[in-house]
C-alpha cells in the first residue's frame, strides 16, 4: 500500500514538474486518470517476463529521453511513449 502511494506522490510531482514548478496543491491525491494510469503500468509490469522487461529496457536505454523518463515514470511508462504499444 506504502508502494501504491509512493508512486501517486512521484506522478503528482512529475507531472507538476513538467507544468511548472509549484507545489503539488492536492498534497498526496491526484487525479483520477493519472491514478489510473499509474495502476495500469503496474499490472502491465506484472504481467511481463523479466527478460520481457529487461529487452524493453535495453531499447529504452539508447533513446536519452526514454532512459530518463523510465527512471522517473517506469519503464512501461516510457517505452510507450515512445515506441508505441509493448509488443509482446
Amino acid at each position: 500500500m506504502l508502494y501504491f502511494f509512493c508512486l501517486l506522490y512521484k506522478q503528482c510531482l512529475s507531472s507538476l514538474i513538467d507544468k511548472t514548478l509549484n507545489v503539488c496543491p492536492a498534497g498526496l491525491f491526484v487525479e483520477k486518470d493519472e491514478a489510473s494510469a499509474v495502476v495500469r503500468q503496474k499490472r502491465a509490469a506484472a504481467q511481463l517476463s523479466l527478460s520481457q522487461l529487461e529487452s524493453l529496457k535495453e531499447v529504452c536505454e539508447a533513446n536519452m529521453a526514454c532512459e530518463h523518463m523510465m527512471d522517473t515514470n517506469g519503464i512501461i511508462a516510457a517505452y510507450t511513449a515512445y515506441y508505441g504499444p509493448i509488443p509482446y
